[in-house]
């Protein structure tokens, strides 16, 4: 008999994939940014996201990368380790017929050590949202910006469940927006050009 794997879905919440549903696998830690939060992010991120790359990096259900193609970004990279994780942003991302989509099945911060040239000075937004329990929001930061995978300037999501010392991240990282919903704290930087 097989087994039935346990599934959950999310909207779409604007863009021309607006109100579809998607299904991701319903795994251990994998929370998709909320609809009422995705909407407040991507209203501040309105003037950006046009025509612009995107990473989502700790990607999950890939619930930002794809709300970000929707809303008109150029191509968007996924980074998620878990495979059934991975594999369902693919199954998605065939099914709203989106060409300009990689997803990458690895670690986040093992991909940021050693991203491939052909991504150096890509990104002009990143979203950053790993599992609360890791505590990784500040580490990879930091490997973000020591990856030379963003572009100056660029603009930084971060999800976590406390708050965020922002003298604690890249001395060229100013926050420009944060909220709070429930426990989840969540941040706008700007990554401005690195002194040198």
């Amino acid at each position: 008999m097989k087994s039935v794997i346990p599934s959950s879905s999310l909207r779409v919440i604007g863009g021309k994939w607006r109100s579809r549903k998607l299904k991701f696998p319903a795994l251990p830690g994998l929370r998709p940014t909320a609809d009422r939060i995705r909407e407040t992010l991507f209203n501040w991120l309105r003037e950006d996201i046009d025509c612009e790359a995107c990473l989502d990096l700790f990607a999950g259900s890939g619930a930002c990368g794809t709300e970000a193609l929707s809303r008109g970004a150029s191509r968007a990279v996924f980074v998620e380790s878990h495979p059934r994780a991975a594999a369902a942003i693919t199954d998605n991302l065939e099914l709203l017929g989106a060409q300009q989509a990689e997803v990458i099945c690895q670690d986040a911060m093992a991909w940021l050590k050693a991203p491939a040239d052909r991504y150096h000075n890509s990104f002009g937004i990143a979203f950053i949202d790993p599992p609360y329990a890791l505590a990784l929001a500040r580490p990879a930061a930091i490997q973000l910006e020591n990856s030379g995978v963003l572009k100056a300037p660029a603009k930084v999501y971060i999800e976590s469940d406390r708050p965020l010392d922002p003298a604690e991240f890249p001395k060229n990282w100013e926050v420009l927006r944060h909220k709070k919903a429930g426990i989840v704290n969540y941040y706008l930087f700007l990554r401005k050009a690195p002194l040198s």
